[in-house]
């Protein structure tokens, strides 16, 4: 959006991975206290909406919310300040179904930007957002960065071996991403040489840890932690496997492997659906379940046209539907409806 031409900054606990990141990437950004739902945050936050004029404020959680649902009714925004609230929500989550959650959707917030179109309808039906009120857009990929490279290049730079099938995943470890599953599945592979690669941090690593131990697995799993760059860890894969059985939109993770070229296996949890559609341009598999994870793995593995059939379709599909570009032009869209619509008296 800064490369568009428009001012953007961002708000943020000082404590949050997003403060120490922004100016790495020159993006403003101001500390202020909201990573509680705490009334010091609804008054730092209306203050600060009083003295710097903003036209719409995109909020990404429950808590930033309801926090500038209420700031920017308090005393210190007068009407004519109160900027537009455009809510994204990335999840698919069922939302509460009471009143002020239902005031927060469908009064206080402008525009609601979902990742997907599940989590639309599900926001439509469930609590009565106006369907006009409510765009579907998935995150977006750079496809100048998330291009097709060369895999046995990639292993070299890593330190990974290349001479055998890697599979891997990029993915917060939650427990609902399905990490354990694919952990699961690496004892019943048909390739006992197969190796994992479990790309990211979080709540469920101990856990990982020991069920890697359990099923002796340590010399056939690698948990690398966070990385900055996931593009070579994914361009060095074999399968890339994402297997979620709750809470998504459109993942990124999985855009950037199809966007890359990588074969994917995945279930069809959220809006998956909307990308990998079962033997076009993934494989999609029920969920919970090592062994179909397991059979559809082997199936890649052991079939390289029907890699490359994957490979080509799940590209042209994320291309067509889920760049950067594409993002860009229709939350642009979304922010100006949302500031027309606010400037109505």
């Amino acid at each position: 959006m800064i490369r568009r031409g428009h001012r953007v900054g961002l708000i943020c606990p000082r404590s949050s991975r997003i403060f120490s990141e922004a100016r790495r990437f020159g993006v403003p950004v101001t500390a202020l206290p909201i990573a509680q739902r705490r009334p010091v945050g609804i008054v730092a936050l209306a203050r600060f909406l009083a003295t710097h004029p903003v036209n719409v404020v995109n909020t990404h959680s429950s808590i930033d919310s309801w926090l500038v649902a209420l700031a920017c009714r308090s005393p210190w925004v007068s009407r004519a300040r109160r900027p537009a609230l455009v809510r994204t929500r990335h999840l698919s989550v069922p939302v509460p179904h009471d009143m002020l959650t239902r005031w927060l959707y469908t009064r206080a917030t402008a525009e609601i930007v979902t990742t997907g179109e599940s989590i639309r309808q599900q926001l439509i039906r469930g609590i009565g957002v106006a369907p006009e009120r409510a765009t579907s857009i998935p995150t977006g990929v750079d496809p100048k960065r998330y291009s097709p490279r060369d895999k046995a290049a990639s292993r070299h730079t890593l330190g990974l071996p290349e001479d055998v099938p890697l599979v891997g995943i990029v993915a917060t470890l939650r427990s609902w991403k399905g990490h354990r599953f694919l952990v699961e599945a690496m004892p019943l592979l048909a390739r006992r040489n197969a190796q994992l690669l479990i790309i990211g941090d979080g709540p469920q690593r101990d856990a990982l840890e020991r069920q890697i131990a359990e099923l002796g697995l340590s010399s056939r799993v690698w948990l690398t932690g966070n990385q900055s760059n996931v593009v070579p860890w994914l361009a060095a894969l074999d399968v890339f496997a994402l297997p979620s059985y709750a809470n998504e939109g459109v993942p990124q993770a999985l855009i950037q492997a199809m966007h890359l070229g990588i074969p994917c296996v995945t279930t069809d949890a959220g809006a998956i659906g909307e990308i990998a559609i079962h033997d076009v341009t993934a494989l999609v598999v029920s969920k919970q379940n090592a062994v179909a994870l397991a059979g559809a793995i082997d199936r890649l593995l052991g079939d390289p046209a029907l890699c490359a059939r994957l490979a080509w379709s799940g590209r042209e599909r994320a291309l067509a539907k889920f760049s950067l570009e594409a993002m860009l032009d229709r939350m642009e869209a979304v922010f100006r409806r949302a500031t027309n619509a606010n400037r109505r008296p």
